[in-house]
């Protein structure tokens, strides 16, 4: 059965719990920054996260895989894999913005089924998946019945980032309400809560959207990739994520027809 069973619910609030501990103890402190091959910036926050979330799925379910950002993979093709991203929006938490988010996110033979988007500043925890509604803090939220670009606000984390879709992104801007910039992962909470109608990234690794399409699907919204595929493990990282089925409909076509 692909739907996720309530011990897996509830070591998801674990690891949250235990990663948020470590992550608090870091943030606004003078930490030192070190940079990854691709220039990313990496913590001892990330570090430090990501194993303690390691080291409890190895003690409760030590048969399921895991997928990290920051120590790779192990039994990646099992049938349960846990994919780890303890501080998204690095450069946020450096610079102690709390935008940044920890992302947790559950595969079932290589399918994202269930997620959890954890701002430990605050406390905020996302969850929601296969044949579980999303909630923020325990209570349900549902992406908003907007179906008309003018009235959608359109996020992503940086112009920049986007290197074949810029172009596009700008024209989908234009006809929308207003973009805003900035969030990386919580972008995605914001639409699972009705905030924010429309995301588009590319350049995203499993890490980065694992935890995110069962949210905001949960929520009621649509997340695929930029063919209107679901999302999978080997998905290339391409994503619109949007509040409503009509919305993302909508939104789709002119990054549906850029080459793959």
């Amino acid at each position: 059965m692909s739907v996720p069973q309530s011990d897996q619910i509830e070591l998801m609030r674990r690891l949250a719990q235990a990663s948020g501990e470590v992550i608090r103890r870091y943030y606004r402190s003078e930490l030192a920054i070190d940079d990854k091959a691709d220039a990313s910036p990496v913590t001892r926050a990330d570090r430090e996260a990501e194993q303690a979330m390691r080291a409890l799925i190895q003690a409760v379910r030590p048969q399921d895989g895991i997928i990290g950002e920051e120590y790779g993979s192990e039994n990646e093709h099992a049938e349960w894999v846990w994919v780890l991203d303890p501080v998204d929006g690095t450069k946020s938490f450096t610079v102690g913005r709390p935008l940044f988010v920890t992302l947790i996110g559950l595969l079932h033979r290589g399918v994202p089924v269930l997620g959890a988007i954890h701002q430990p500043i605050t406390g905020d925890f996302w969850l929601g998946g296969d044949e579980l509604p999303t909630t923020l803090n325990g209570v349900p939220v549902h992406a908003n019945a907007i179906a008309d670009l003018a009235q959608a606000r359109l996020g992503t984390t940086g112009p920049e980032y986007l290197s074949s879709g810029r172009t596009a992104f700008d024209a989908l801007a234009a006809r929308c309400r207003y973009p805003i910039y900035g969030g990386d992962g919580f972008l995605y909470a914001q639409v699972a809560s009705g905030w924010l109608e429309l995301v588009i990234e590319e350049g995203l690794k499993l890490h980065d959207f694992a935890a995110l399409a069962p949210v905001v699907n949960a929520a009621g919204g649509r997340m695929t990739d930029w063919q209107g595929q679901a999302l999978t493990q080997t998905s290339a990282g391409r994503v619109l994520a949007a509040a409503n089925p009509a919305l993302h409909a909508l939104a789709l076509p002119a990054f549906q027809s850029l080459p793959v």
